[in-house]
């Protein structure tokens, strides 16, 4: 009563569910005691003791509505007349308010919903459904008085299912449908409707997602975290992350650049192969930087010769977008790219300051960062993809604006060694917990 359990006893508990099916409906005391008692031999000054009877149950059903405030069990639980044949009978019913019987709230909200837009009809059919608590008149559920009202309550709560898969399709929410329609084709296998309107939702949703494997809105921002399968140069709508050496060259020559990277495919793809283009860009960009060194000719013979330190991190315009160049290997002289842990997690802390600055908040995409020809082979792909996502919430804790999405984008070969739902165990940890360091173990 008011939220707390009250105990009946049995022949109260089913007294009271004959009252509920009545829906409202006046019983004579002789049919209750029928119905609640299932009276099959009649005695002597019988109706006298069912009368007796069905009072006493009566009296106790409203002392358990009078705990919820004095009188309510008289103003609940209706006592009657009815003239028969053999003169006036004794009839009880019950006279519930608006919300005080969920069946009855259940049948409200659900005919509203009905005649109600998408946008509200969602939140009705949500608000009604969360009143089912299993099947309805559970306690009598197999007597006959019971059969015609639990038939419409399911058959009801079948039309709510349905027509709330219907407002989140309608909404364009396939999300939200797919999960009510899982559980409706799941109470009802033999259903081929359900099946049927399951395997669509699946079907729009695969369509809608396309090459996405994984997307998390992390909580109080509106910045996403997306894995998709595909290739970087056709994230359009976004600016792009491409890994560097110290010395930031430019040259695919298969020697000091390989034509099959990420770095060795900018220049075709976004610079029309004019790597010296690229060059230029690259040296505008970095006059705001301090050299750490420049190498001899004789040292090195091949490529630029001037080093910047590791985690270097420059924004070069390329169309409506921009290409955040990063430094996070060192590329010896003997031509070989180097780099370690330590250095990738520096390197992708100042990446996200320079997006912060000169990202405008728009998506950010980048590739597996270290999983290439910089030989970091103390991470696997896993830990490379959660150091990227690490630091990038861990950014968020001192710039909530970096940038409106990153997207990490996958090639099939990195995705066969990728676990995914490591990342997402993350992201949930992080909702949970705010932004935190360390499931790579690296500091």
């Amino acid at each position: 009563m008011n939220g707390v359990p009250v105990r009946l006893t049995p022949l109260t508990a089913r007294l009271l569910a004959r009252l509920v099916a009545a829906e409202g409906e006046a019983v004579t005391v002789r049919r209750l005691y029928r119905d609640v008692w299932q009276q099959t031999v009649r005695l002597p000054h019988q109706d006298l003791r069912n009368r007796n009877e069905v009072q006493k149950r009566i009296l106790e059903l409203r002392r358990a509505f009078d705990l919820a405030g004095p009188g309510h069990g008289a103003r609940i639980v209706r006592t009657g007349q009815l003239p028969t044949a053999r003169g006036a009978e004794s009839t009880y019913r019950l006279a519930l308010d608006d919300g005080e019987l969920d069946s009855a709230e259940f049948v409200r909200l659900v005919g509203e919903a009905l005649r109600a837009a998408p946008a509200p009809a969602v939140r009705l059919l949500a608000e009604a459904l969360r009143l089912w608590c299993g099947r309805p008149l559970a306690e009598v559920q197999d007597e006959e008085f019971a059969a015609a009202p639990v038939r419409r309550l399911t058959q009801l709560r079948e039309t709510a299912l349905r027509e709330l898969i219907a407002g989140h399709t309608a909404l364009g929410r396939y999300d939200l449908a797919l999960p009510v329609a899982e559980q409706t084709a799941g109470e009802r296998p033999d259903d081929p409707e359900a099946a049927a309107t399951l395997a669509r939702l699946s079907a729009r949703l695969r369509e809608r997602h396309g090459a996405e494997l994984l997307r998390h809105t992390l909580r109080g921002l509106r910045v996403d975290v997306v894995v998709v399968r595909g290739d970087l140069f056709d994230q359009d709508d976004a600016n792009l992350v491409v890994g560097f050496s110290d010395t930031f060259d430019t040259f695919a020559d298969d020697v000091v650049i390989s034509r099959e990277s990420v770095q060795g495919q900018l220049v075709d793809r976004l610079f029309e192969g004019r790597h010296r283009l690229l060059d230029h860009k690259l040296r505008q960009a970095l006059k705001e930087f301090t050299p750490l060194a420049t190498e001899s000719v004789r040292d090195k013979r091949r490529g630029r010769r001037t080093r910047y330190p590791i985690g270097t991190a420059v924004a070069v315009p390329a169309g409506r977008r921009r290409v955040f160049a990063v430094a996070y290997s060192r590329l010896g002289n003997d031509l070989r790219a180097r780099s370690a842990p330590a250095d990738l997690r520096l390197s992708l802390e100042r990446l996200w300051t320079s997006v912060a600055l000169h990202g405008l908040f728009k998506p950010v995409a980048m590739p597996l960062i270290g999983a290439g020809l910089s030989r970091l082979v103390e991470l696997d792909r896993t830990q490379l993809l959660l150091l990227i996502v690490e630091t990038f919430t861990h950014s968020l804790r001192h710039d909530p604006a970096v940038c409106s999405e990153l997207r990490i984008v996958l090639r099939a070969d990195d995705l066969e060694r990728t676990d995914l739902s490591a990342v997402d165990a993350f992201l949930r940890t992080v909702d949970e917990r705010g932004p935190a360091l360390g499931p790579t173990g690296v500091g």
